[in-house]
């Protein structure tokens, strides 16, 4: 029986950069800390797992620059062993602490299991996570895409396009650098667009980005097929809308299968339950906080917990996976009936959520990739360049103005608690590239300021920060970064403008703030040069 439609998972693996070598240890760094063990080491088992079985799976990811860049980080990479290492031994104190304790004690076992194949895994590819992500890509199920230098909010850096530019094409060369080929599809942050950026992305040869579903319903002129097949921007980059049924079902905090009672709960951990004198050693800075282990499902609406059962958690990741895969399957059957070409789900998510916020993700992952390879016969899973390849004729359309935050536009990174940082940002852009044209044929120590100065510009930028001063969660950190960079970028513009540049900070700032070691100050300056990719579009 041929398949009657496709379903594409995309997941968005992205972390702001946080890196303090001052510092003996870092609350921040635990986000990435937490991520590799939790997140991307799990899904490097799930997809490790479906090989050696044989089962044919797809899986879509961004590896963002930052993420890629802290990833193949040594300095980081010595953190994260480091921490992983206590992690084992707390996990091994928890062990001897509950074994009058069975409930637990089955948990606390698992954890150290967990964080064991953890170590061995990170040891095992010698510290770089990344070579384990291109070895998979180079097995054809996975597709890993690009995307913005700093996930910089590219509808709200738009005021100055050669912001935009500099995001992108620094996405795109850091993606060459570390993966060592051209990207096909570029993740927007927060899948925020506006028009114009698809003519950017099309300069630097992008074939495809994933926008919210009401980026595309509203396009003009109306799709065809909503978002069930791709649209092409008049630029010829092709638009994929995100299927908010399949998002709703996952993503909801009412209806989503991570608030499942029977699965762990995650904010219930030893950080703030156990004994100060016996977590303290595990604990960064002696700050009560996560240390990833948890012993209580979410068991319900109130305060009371029930002690976590990861039998039944599985039982239910399982049945979770069956019940997404009957709904694709009447979706799709649905659509297929009404189109002329096979349709596409395409189910976007954070990747975050797989393993850190919901513990079962990872589980869910692996059932959904098997059941849909064995369980059915309706849908195939896609990455959406095979789609594309199979269907290269599609609607011509201009996305609307979308991005997936709430409200669905750009309330979440502009309102009161963040819009004092854009007069900052949209300034020193104006500056920055007032400097890129002044001083294009720079080298030497000037040339080390210009490019010192447009990092910092662009570490400004990153929407996290935007993001983490609306959400309300570590403000005072947020608001640190973006005063720091803008006043590293503001004493930069001067020492570079008066001719009076001082060596021995600007290695100081290099050291600290060291990403993009081949960033040219020089993508500020000029014109856009159109890449020349052939693409195979026409009009539905």
């Amino acid at each position: 029986m041929s398949k009657v439609g496709y379903v594409s998972i995309v997941l968005h693996a992205h972390l702001p950069y946080v890196r303090h070598p001052k510092t003996p240890e870092c609350l921040e760094e635990l986000w990435l800390m937490e991520a590799i063990t939790e997140t991307y080491i799990p899904i490097i088992e799930v997809m490790d797992g479906l090989l050696r079985d044989n089962v044919p799976f797809r899986l879509t990811m961004s590896i963002t620059p930052t993420l890629a860049s802290m990833l193949a980080d040594g300095f980081l990479q010595e953190r994260y062993h480091r921490h992983i290492t206590k992690l084992c031994e707390l996990a091994e104190k928890e062990v001897q602490r509950t074994r009058f304790m069975p409930g637990l004690q089955t948990m606390a076992v698992q954890y150290l299991r967990q964080f064991q194949r953890a170590r061995q895994t990170f040891e095992d590819c010698h510290y770089r996570l990344l070579d384990r992500f291109i070895a998979l890509e180079k097995t054809g199920s996975l597709e890993i895409i690009a995307s913005a230098a700093t996930h910089g909010y590219l509808p709200l850096l738009y005021i100055n396009p050669k912001a935009v530019e500099a995001q992108i094409a620094l996405g795109v060369e850091t993606y060459r650098h570390f993966f060592a080929k051209e990207p096909s599809g570029f993740w927007l942050p927060e899948c925020a667009f506006t028009p114009g950026i698809d003519e950017i992305l099309g300069a630097y040869g992008i074939r495809y980005v994933i926008t919210d579903s009401h980026g595309i319903i509203h396009a003009q002129p109306r799709p065809r097929y909503s978002v069930y097949a791709p649209i092409y921007t008049p630029a010829m980059v092709a638009a994929f809308g995100r299927d908010w049924e399949s998002s709703k079902q996952v993503w909801s905090a009412s209806e989503g299968y991570p608030g499942d009672f029977f699965y762990r709960d995650f904010y219930r951990d030893i950080g703030f339950d156990l004994d100060y004198d016996y977590i303290k050693p595990y604990l960064i800075a002696g700050i009560r906080g996560f240390t990833g282990i948890k012993y209580y499902r979410i068991s319900g609406k109130g305060n009371h917990k029930e002690i976590y059962d990861p039998g039944i958690a599985q039982i239910r990741a399982a049945e979770h996976a069956g019940n997404f895969m009957f709904n694709r399957e009447l979706q799709a059957q649905f659509l297929a009936a009404r189109m002329d070409r096979p349709p596409l789900i395409i189910a976007p998510y954070d990747a975050e959520l797989f393993g850190h916020w919901w513990y079962e993700g990872p589980q869910w992952l692996d059932y959904l990739f098997r059941k849909a390879a064995y369980d059915q016969e309706v849908f195939a899973m896609i990455t959406p360049t095979e789609y594309l390849q199979q269907y290269p004729s599609n609607q011509i359309s201009m996305p609307s103005e979308s991005s997936w935050g709430n409200g669905g536009y750009h309330e979440v990174w502009l309102d009161g608690s963040n819009d004092w940082i854009y007069r900052h940002l949209h300034r020193a852009a104006d500056r920055m590239v007032q400097l890129a044209n002044r001083y294009r044929h720079a080298d030497g120590h000037l040339e080390r300021a210009l490019n010192q100065a447009a990092r910092e510009l662009l570490l400004a930028q990153a929407s996290d920060w935007a993001f983490i001063m609306k959400t309300g969660t570590m403000v005072e950190y947020a608001q640190r970064r973006t005063r720091e960079h803008i006043s590293n970028f503001i004493e930069l513009y001067h020492q570079i403008t008066e001719n009076r540049i001082d060596i021995r900070w600007l290695k100081e700032q290099e050291e600290e703030h060291n990403i993009f070691p081949w960033l040219d100050f020089r993508i500020y300056a000029g014109e856009i040069k159109r890449a020349n990719v052939a693409q195979a579009v026409g009009e539905c």
